[in-house]
Formats: C-alpha cells, sequence, structure tokens
C-alpha cells in the first residue's frame, strides 16, 4: 500500500513538472509571436505613412496647378471638429513675419487628418508659394511681367532645406511634409497639443531649425532608436515643371 502510494506521488508531481515546462514553452511561444506580430504592424503602418505622404505630395501638385499657388497650413492648435480644423490659414504666409509653419491642411486638401499612428503631419511651406496671385516675388527674384496666374514666378526659390544631420540633401525647397512616427514627438494630437519630448533630429523637424544650419531646416535619415521621423518635399524643378504644363507660368 505504502509502495504504491509512493509511485502514485511520483507520478503525480513529475506531471506537475511537464505541465510547468509546457506552460513555460508555450509563454515564450506566445510572446514570439506576439512580438512578431507588432512588429509585422509597424511595418503595415510605415508603408502605410509611405503612400499617404506619395498621395500628399500629389495633392500638393494638384493644388497648386488649380490654384497658382501652394496651400498655407493649418492652424495646428484646432481641435478636431472645430470651426477652421484643418482648413489653410492664410495668416501663416502674409504679414511681416510669415511663419509658413503649421499642419497640412487636410480639410482643404480632402485628405485623411493623420498618419497611422494618431498625429496630423507637420506642414512647412515657403511663403512666397503660397501667398496670393499678384503678391511680388521674393526680392532676389524680379521677373518683368510679374506671373499673372501664379503667386512666384521660374526665377523664385524654395527656403527650405533638407539634411541627413551632416550633408545638405535638398535645398530651395517650396514645401515639406513630415509624419512624426510612432512615437509622435513633435506632432500635433487631434486635440492641437504638440506633444513634448522631441530632443536632437526629432525637435529640428518640429521646430524648422537647427543648430549649424542656416534658415529653415529639415531632417531626412534612416530610422534610428531616435529618430522614427517620415519626410517628404516636393522638388522645386517638380513643381515649376507642373505648373507650366498647366500654363500658370510663365
Amino acid at each position: 500500500m505504502t509502495r504504491h502510494r509512493s509511485l502514485h506521488d511520483r507520478n503525480q508531481g513529475f506531471s506537475l513538472v511537464e505541465l510547468a515546462i509546457v506552460l513555460i514553452i508555450f509563454t515564450l511561444l506566445a510572446g514570439g509571436l506576439l512580438m512578431t506580430l507588432s512588429a509585422q504592424q509597424e511595418i503595415q503602418r510605415l508603408n502605410q505613412v509611405r503612400r499617404q505622404l506619395a498621395d500628399i505630395r500629389e495633392a500638393l501638385l494638384g493644388y497648386a496647378v488649380a490654384n497658382g499657388r501652394l496651400p498655407a497650413p493649418a492652424n495646428p492648435a484646432i481641435a478636431s471638429g472645430a470651426a477652421n480644423a484643418g482648413v489653410s490659414d492664410n495668416s501663416l504666409v502674409t504679414g511681416a513675419k510669415p511663419t509658413g509653419m503649421g499642419v497640412l491642411p487636410w480639410a482643404t486638401l480632402g485628405l485623411p487628418e493623420t498618419d497611422p499612428w494618431g498625429q496630423r503631419f507637420t506642414y512647412r511651406v515657403t511663403p512666397s508659394f503660397a501667398d496670393a496671385i499678384g503678391t511680388p516675388p521674393l526680392p532676389s527674384c524680379p521677373p518683368n511681367p510679374p506671373p499673372a496666374q501664379a503667386s512666384f514666378a521660374l526665377c523664385s526659390n524654395g527656403d527650405i532645406t533638407v539634411t541627413d544631420g551632416s550633408t545638405n540633401i535638398a535645398t530651395n525647397l517650396p514645401v515639406i511634409v513630415i509624419s512624426h512616427g510612432r512615437n509622435g514627438l513633435g506632432g500635433y494630437g487631434q486635440d492641437g497639443t504638440q506633444r513634448a519630448g522631441a530632443a536632437g533630429y526629432e525637435l529640428t523637424n518640429a521646430t524648422g531649425s537647427a543648430i549649424g544650419c542656416s534658415g529653415v531646416c529639415f531632417v531626412s535619415r534612416v530610422q534610428s532608436a531616435d529618430f522614427d521621423d517620415e519626410v517628404i518635399w516636393v522638388p522645386l524643378p517638380i513643381l515649376m515643371n507642373r505648373m507650366v504644363i498647366a500654363g500658370r507660368l510663365p
């Protein structure tokens, strides 16, 4: 009797150990699966935001062809659903010191408000490319006669520079759009507030200024642990070519 109980206890104890091992293995496999799913979701979001940015670039070119100028930014501090949310705000590109900085005017362009992470796109346009038709071009560019179907001329230059952190990769740009990526640092949410905590290159993309870079500067580079922004811009020759084909210039 005693011997039978001893064997039963040992068999029961062995079964518990086996169960514990199975549970540990299952937990490890489930954790790995969850990590894989999470990584796949981030890849999907990254591909989605790149498609969004490509669509935004085409929408900006289409707007310029239709209106003779690029749209002004939208006021980033206006919450979704409030009056003028996502609407091009001309006050940001006119006046004595226009900033040309805000968020993408999604309502004006008929585009989604946010990127896949729920943040609005930062948008910066050279003011002279977005002000009213008939406004004189940049002082260094006095075409004669001035363009009658566009707010800028073939000799106009943008004031935006893109760098990879050490080398300029694009200059004289008229417009740039930024998704602040997974961490969203420096971007604006749908409530109209800016997410704090941006530093380094991400801070540059939130403000348009950087140490060692004169004028308006933004960063586009390979993603890393401290940089997950996605950036797109409209090259000046492409914009000018579209305007000439449409009869807006010269």
